[in-house]
Order: structure tokens, then C-alpha cells, then sequence
């Protein structure tokens, strides 16, 4: 009769390796005379890295950037982009990432850009794409980093109403909601959702989607204008600030609700 040895279960050895590793972020390094635990010194490394990668890429495409706000700049960039040929499609993909991930350009310039050079279904795409990857891109750097690198950039009076609405089992169609809604700020969203208990994949799903309708409609807006169809680009226009509107008003019962129940 064959005999077993008792082998100790998988989840002793990862509980095991993650007391290990807890203890080491704890370990305190000495730096410039001061004691610093090891964790806070790779959230620091890590932070100037993001930053630095952030400057050089910002600093690539920095003129091209400043060309949209020149008069008649969107007109040139878009011919710039055109003519780039397939470059064109990855130097807008990144002018979108930075536009998430940095949040100093507005959405809706590059998103009319888009619709201008590739029109409605193209342009709409490769914006999408770009939400998709930066959404990722700063899913893992949140977690990466941890609360104290979002508290730095997002004003406390963000990071109250998700304490608040985290609690709530509704608190899905509140994320999607708020990424429904024209105007709001979408970026700052996309940092303070990764401190909630939601998962990547549901924050990248919802928030996504979310983008469509709004995404759609600027690139096709765009085009409609390019292609010199004012009155129908006129009439989204119009439709798109119909929703926006409709959209602030359930926001901003949604968070007066949120007040009283929190009294």
C-alpha cells in the first residue's frame, strides 16, 4: 500500500511569499541619513519614472500639441497626421493617451481631430483604443503607486463622493454614468475609481463603454463638417448637449441623494 507524505498546501507557501514580501516593503532603507521603508522608496522610484516618461513623451510631440491651440491649428495638425501616412494613426493614438494620462488637453480637441483625418468610424476607433490602454495604463500605475500619489493630483471633494457611492450596490451604473456624461471630468475618474474595490476588468469595461456614445458623436460631428454637411453636424451637436444636460441633472440628483443619506 502506497503511502503519501503530507505535502503543506499550496496557499501556505503563497501566504508564506506574500509575508515575505510584506516584510520587506516594511524593511526601512537609509536614504541621504534617513530611515525609509522600503515600499515608500519604490512608489518614489516609480512615480519620478512615470513622470520622466511622461516629460519625454510630452516633449516628443510637444509642438503638435501646441499647434491645436493656435489659431487654425487643428486644420494643420489634422493635415500633419493625414500626411504621416500609417505614423499617423500612433502619433494620435498617443496625443490621446497623453490626453487621459496627463489630462492637460481637452478630449473633445482631439476627438474632432479624429473624426476630421479618419472620419466617424475610424477616428472613433482609434480614440476608443487610446481610452482603452490609458484606462489599463493608469489602473496599474493607481495600484502601483497607491493613494497617496491620487490624493496629490484629485482634489479631496472627488475623493469624497466615491467614498461615498463605493458603499453603494449601485455603484457600477454610478461609474457609467459618470463616463456617460459629457463635460464631467472623465480623467479624473479614471484615478480615483482604481482606489475602489472595483476590478480592472469591470473598470475598463464600464468605463469604456461608457465613452462610446460621446466618442461617436464627436467624430462624426467632424466629419460631417469636413465633408460639409453643417446642418447635420449642427443637429448632433445639438443632441450631444441635450444629453449633457439630461446627464447633469440625474448627476446632480444622484449626488444630492448621496448627500442626504450620508447626513
Amino acid at each position: 500500500m502506497k503511502t503519501h507524505e503530507n505535502k503543506p498546501p499550496k496557499t501556505a507557501h503563497k501566504s508564506e511569499r506574500l509575508a515575505r514580501l510584506e516584510e520587506k516593503a516594511h524593511e526601512e532603507t537609509s536614504v541621504a541619513g534617513h530611515e525609509m521603508p522600503a515600499a515608500n522608496i519604490f512608489k518614489f522610484a516609480g512615480l519620478i519614472a512615470f513622470f520622466v516618461i511622461m516629460i519625454v513623451v510630452c516633449i516628443a510631440i510637444w509642438p503638435m500639441i501646441h499647434e491645436l491651440f493656435e489659431p487654425g491649428g487643428v486644420d494643420r495638425v489634422t493635415s500633419d497626421i493625414r500626411n504621416a501616412g500609417p505614423w499617423g494613426f500612433l502619433i494620435l493614438l498617443a496625443i490621446q493617451f497623453l490626453q487621459i494620462v496627463v489630462a492637460f488637453i481637452p478630449g473633445e480637441v482631439v476627438q474632432v481631430a479624429a473624426g476630421m483625418i479618419y472620419g466617424p468610424w475610424v477616428g472613433a476607433l482609434i480614440i476608443w483604443i487610446g481610452c482603452i490602454i490609458s484606462s489599463a495604463f493608469i489602473f496599474v500605475l493607481v495600484h502601483k503607486l497607491g493613494a497617496p500619489f491620487v490624493q496629490a493630483m484629485v482634489p479631496e471633494k472627488y475623493m469624497g463622493k466615491f467614498r461615498e457611492w463605493e458603499t453603494s450596490e449601485k455603484f457600477n451604473v454610478i461609474v457609467f454614468i459618470l463616463f456617460l456624461i459629457p463635460g464631467l471630468p472623465k480623467d479624473v475618474f479614471t484615478y480615483i475609481t482604481p482606489l475602489t474595490h472595483m476590478t480592472m476588468r469591470n473598470f475598463v469595461l464600464i468605463s469604456n463603454f461608457a465613452r462610446i456614445p460621446g466618442i461617436v458623436l464627436s467624430t462624426y460631428a467632424a466629419a460631417g463638417l469636413v465633408n460639409g454637411n453643417i446642418l447635420e453636424s449642427v443637429i448632433i451637436f445639438a443632441v450631444t448637449a441635450a444629453i449633457a444636460i439630461v446627464a447633469l441633472v440625474v448627476y446632480s440628483r444622484m449626488t444630492k441623494k448621496s448627500n442626504g443619506a450620508g447626513k
